[in-house]
């Protein structure tokens, strides 16, 4: 087995420079920094495997920083590595988060969408009325409803489409719609299921 040399902080930044001594370099961070990010990681409601992705990454972004040389050394490699650990790994969560909950939501809508609109479709008189109800909509509801559902586009892919400011006003505008086209349904004897 061979042995991992031991670097101090301006060693290790020579190595990360030198193509022959960075994976040596590598290997002295994970050896002696890993745990403690991982720990960060599980602590914060992460998987194993998270911590090794997002371990993967704090090195990726600490070599870019160092062959870039935007690490100025204000700070201790360590101190540096966990601060990478922490942003990159809350980020990575919030992302996380946010796409679990608008999936959870979306999925709740869709699947009771679905079946009214697979109940009202089954009908060919109602599927004419259905899209003949839609286009009563407006060009933007029409544009963003069916650009989300049926192209499963995300706001942020939607808002290109639209002369609105920001994703929130799409989503809102969406809601608006989603609201608009029930009342329209719901109001329609041929369409009964809505």
């Amino acid at each position: 087995m061979k042995v991992i040399r031991k670097y101090s902080d301006s060693e290790l930044i020579d190595a990360i420079n030198s193509p022959g001594e960075m994976e040596n370099a590598i290997k002295y961070i994970y050896r002696e920094h890993y745990q403690l990010l991982k720990v960060y990681v599980l602590e914060h409601q992460g998987s194993d495997e998270d911590a090794q992705d997002i371990f993967q990454e704090v090195i990726m972004c600490f070599v870019d920083m160092v062959q870039g040389n935007k690490f100025r050394g204000e700070s201790s490699i360590k101190t540096l590595l966990y601060s990478l650990n922490r942003n990159i790994w809350t980020n990575h969560f919030r992302k996380k988060t946010r796409s679990s909950y608008r999936d959870t939501v979306f999925e709740a809508a869709q699947e009771n969408i679905t079946e009214d609109v697979t109940h009202a479709i089954s009908k060919s008189e109602a599927q004419k009325e259905i899209w003949s109800t839609v286009g009563k909509l407006g060009e933007a509801c029409k544009t963003i409803l069916l650009a989300f559902y049926y192209e499963n586009l995300s706001m942020k892919e939607i808002l290109t489409k639209l002369p609105y400011e920001n994703e929130q006003v799409v989503r809102n505008k969406k809601s608006k719609c989603l609201r608009q086209l029930q009342e329209l349904f719901k109001n329609n004897p041929l369409i009964q299921p809505f």
